[in-house]
């Protein structure tokens, strides 16, 4: 990941959490993959855990749902 990063001159530092949650945003929930089956891969015990990257992404479709209105209008 920070291979990466290097290439494409992002200079944000990484770490693992940005990683992991990375993973479970875009990589998973954004892509269709259940919540539940998310809190499995990230070893959650609690789907409470797992549901606060479920806002991160419901958040994001509601910002992209206003800049598409506003495109609209």
């Amino acid at each position: 990941m920070k291979e990466i990063a290097r290439i494409l001159n992002i200079r944000k530092k990484l770490t693992f959490h940005i990683a992991r949650h990375t993973f479970a945003t875009t990589v998973t929930l954004s892509n269709g993959v259940p919540i539940e089956t998310v809190s499995k891969l990230l070893g959650h015990r609690k789907l409470s855990t797992t549901q606060i990257y479920a806002c991160v992404v419901e958040r994001k479709v509601s910002d992209n749902m206003e800049i598409l209105k506003k495109t609209i209008i």
